[in-house]
């Protein structure tokens, strides 16, 4: 058995870049949206100063999921992905073999303030995937709910897994 899954919380970087493959917009072939994903963890250090480190991750939507993003993904929206991990290689105008590790969403849930993003409380699949999406915080999964994020007080644990 194994397991290929990422799940990301984050902002994006730049607008998405939106693209079609063999064709144009008319010819209904298929539409790829690709965009770089920030992920930042701060802490305090040993002298108690506060560090942070971010961590860049290459995304890619196809198809649906692809025009959700274009009408509503912009530089700055906060955004839940979850995917996964596709390693693609290919060799340079100099002949040296070039690799690349890509996050290729299957499902997008727009967070933030309705101010900042138009389907805040929206929630997209792809058509390729045919399972229930397990999202962060099953309370809000309505698409009628706002998207925030849960509050856990000091007693209770920050997550429900059972192990």
């Amino acid at each position: 058995m194994s397991l290929n899954k990422v799940m990301l919380i984050g902002n994006v970087g730049k607008d998405p870049e939106i693209r079609y493959l063999e064709g144009n917009s008319t010819s209904g072939n298929a539409k790829v949206a690709t965009f770089p994903l920030a992920t930042s963890e701060r802490y305090k250090d040993r002298n108690g100063n506060l560090q942070e480190n971010t961590e860049w991750h290459n995304i890619v939507a196809w198809r649906n999921l692809a025009d959700i993003i274009e009408k509503n993904v912009k530089k700055g929206t906060q955004i839940f992905i979850e995917g996964k991990l596709h390693t693609r290689s290919w060799t340079d105008q100099s002949g040296n073999k070039r690799y690349t590790t890509e996050i290729v969403a299957d499902n997008l849930q727009l967070l933030g303030k309705r101010s900042d993003n138009p389907g805040a409380d929206a929630q997209y699949q792809s058509q390729s995937q045919t399972q229930t999406p397990v999202q962060p915080n099953t309370a809000q999964n309505t698409a009628t709910a706002p998207a925030q994020p849960a509050q856990a007080s000091v007693d209770e644990p920050t997550d429900d897994l059972p192990f």
